[in-house]
């Protein structure tokens, strides 16, 4: 190659910086993502980036020159250049390749990677948030609940204020048919929130909660922010895919009410949203005596929470709901809660106890092994 090759070869500075810029120095090859500036064992400052052409540079080039044929000035514009690490650079300009990386699929990954890098890099700094899990299995990358996940859910509304999020959950074997399983769980989560969330509280503090666990733990982790802590809640959505993200599209639900015609007993609420829960079936565990109010959806199944305003119209009915519970059986009858809810509203539920006005809660879970209700917590 002769010496005015290479130099028609070279990038100019400006058009590098740019480039470095909108990759935020990370290799644009789809899923790579490596940063380019570091090396990834020793963390050591280390130069890795390599800049590639879309179209080739060179006219026998495995993906042609396409539109640059005609005008090979501009082969070297910002356009036509991806930032990408040595080993990504091989792989797309290998000759055997059968055509595997053609031009306009390098296009497509160069666009998908600065259009993320856009969203993340123009979020206001206000709206930081601080991730918390709460779950099974956060540290396995076979469960649908685990950092990476949160963040992509999180964009563009906010963004982690943490590299590392707050895990509320502990190891252990313990299963919600022995005796002993509720009392531990609850212990633990309110140990964990006092430690690792309740110093972080402030005017300014902001948390997005994400949690996959039994009912009546995210109640009591609900109930542990309350609605004074700003706080947005995630749902794990699984159709069309598996999904923590909440849909734009308008979705709306019409929630119900039942009322009981009589106050004379204690009180139960069912609460039948991702499946329906008979009367009979509280009636089982509570006897004949028992005055049930009802919250529910016409057609309860576990996806039907899709987004953020239904969740807000979840949240606002329950709130008049407790109040109006509160004012027919007084402040001192405990209300024995039955819930078929999805995670988000089971949170959300607990986020509009108020301690010092609310009636004592006793929540039931539904015993898989016993195929009944059985009593998990009592939140006095």
């Amino acid at each position: 190659m002769n010496p005015s090759m290479r130099l028609a070869r070279k990038v100019p500075c400006a058009t590098e910086r740019e480039l470095w810029a909108r990759a935020a120095g990370r290799c644009q090859f789809n899923s790579c993502n490596r940063i380019l500036y570091k090396s990834p064992i020793t963390q050591e400052r280390v130069h890795i980036a390599e800049k590639a052409h879309i179209y080739s540079f060179s006219a026998g080039g495995l993906r042609g020159q396409g539109p640059f044929k005609n005008h090979k000035e501009k082969l070297n514009e910002i356009d036509n250049l991806v930032l990408v690490c040595h080993d990504c650079h091989r792989i797309i300009d290998k000759e055997n390749d059968g055509g595997r990386y053609p031009a306009s699929l390098i296009q497509v990954w160069k666009s998908e990677h600065e259009q993320r890098i856009a969203i993340v890099t123009g979020v206001a700094p206000h709206k930081k948030s601080t991730v918390v899990l709460y779950g099974a299995n956060i540290g396995d990358e076979a469960s649908p609940l685990h950092s990476t996940q949160a963040q992509l859910a999180m964009f563009p509304h906010s963004y982690p204020a943490d590299e590392k999020p707050i895990c509320l959950s502990m190891s252990w074997e313990g299963k919600d048919h022995q005796a002993d399983y509720w009392k531990t769980e609850e212990k633990n989560l309110c140990a964990g929130f006092d430690r690792y969330v309740r110093p972080r509280i402030g005017e300014s503090t902001h948390f997005s909660v994400f949690g996959l666990a039994p009912i009546p733990l995210l109640i009591r982790l609900g109930t542990l922010f309350t609605d004074k802590v700003p706080t947005q809640v995630y749902q794990l959505r699984r159709e069309p895919q598996q999904t923590w993200q909440w849909s734009q599209a308008l979705c709306d639900t019409d929630y119900y009410i039942r009322r009981p015609s009589t106050f004379r007993h204690k009180p139960a609420l069912i609460i039948s949203l991702s499946a329906a829960i008979s009367r009979q079936r509280v009636i089982a565990i509570l006897g004949e005596k028992v005055t049930i109010w009802e919250l529910g959806v016409g057609s309860p199944h576990n996806d039907f929470l899709r987004t953020r305003v239904q969740l807000s119209k979840f949240r606002n009915l329950t709130r008049q709901l407790m109040l109006e519970i509160a004012s027919r059986h007084g402040n001192e009858m405990p209300l024995a809660i039955f819930p078929a809810m999805p995670v988000a509203a089971a949170v959300e539920f607990g986020r509009v106890r108020m301690s010092k006005a609310d009636i004592p809660w006793i929540i039931y879970d539904q015993n898989k092994m016993t195929g009944t209700f059985t009593k998990a917590l009592h939140i006095k």
